[in-house]
């Protein structure tokens, strides 16, 4: 652990904003999802192991009948969950596999998927995030099938998240997957933290945008915004 780490949680603060505050007010403090060095030292089956024993004691501390039918397989069932559902994508081993296709319709428009559905978590108070993304591109004379645009939406929604972030490293995956620039990423989301807790929002939703190369214009701005909307 770090001294800065230490330092924040003895109260103290990170760049002018409390521990606190940076977990209420959603902001995040790296482009990378923050791993530990020795992140993967563990297999999968002993970082589950870990997680259920963990569960356990939370539960316990909370007050839960551990020996309840319904209650004793929930730590097990948590670790499952956490390691190979919800926050797989952690795990690089897991990243999509992406072949790329010569154009050879030579389309040379926007090709824009909408309406991806997604589930990720707030990594401030670890509560979904549930949303849907819109990705464009335009081919660098090369394409990918229609399921990795899908597929890359899913691999990095499932991580602790901040939106913020998760729009730009889907943007940042598509810009080196399909060799080009001209890609953008929409994404519009509600935050659990947000309607669940704290304000307890439950009408508000947050939106964020990429828009790279070509679509970094008014007008392909405009033109994206009018095929998304119809």
């Amino acid at each position: 652990m770090n001294t800065e780490t230490i330092s924040a949680k003895n109260g103290q603060h990170i760049n002018g904003f409390s521990v606190e505050e940076i977990g209420d007010d959603h902001l995040f403090t790296s482009l990378d999802t923050p791993m530990k060095a020795n992140a993967f030292d563990m297999s999968n089956e002993e970082k589950k192991e870990r997680i259920s024993i963990l569960f356990s004691e939370i539960m316990d501390v909370l007050g839960l009948d551990l020996t309840d039918d319904s209650l004793k397989g929930t730590p097990d069932r948590v670790a499952k969950m956490y390691v190979e559902e919800i926050f797989s994508g952690l795990d690089p081993e897991n990243k999509p596999k992406v072949a790329l296709f010569d154009n050879k319709y030579q389309y040379n428009q926007m090709l824009v998927e909408k309406n991806i559905t997604f589930y990720s978590n707030c990594e401030h108070h670890f509560v979904p995030i549930i949303g849907k993304a819109h990705i464009a591109y335009k081919s660098s004379g090369k394409v990918i099938g229609l399921s990795k645009l899908n597929r890359i939406v899913q691999y990095y929604a499932k991580r602790p998240q901040v939106q913020e972030r998760l729009t730009n490293q889907i943007a940042n995956e598509l810009k080196t997957v399909l060799e080009t620039e001209d890609v953008a990423v929409i994404i519009d989301a509600k935050h659990l933290c947000v309607s669940s807790r704290g304000v307890k929002d439950d009408t508000s939703a947050t939106v964020t945008t990429y828009y790279g190369g070509e679509f970094n214009t008014p007008e392909k701005i405009a033109e994206l915004q009018n095929y998304l909307n119809n």
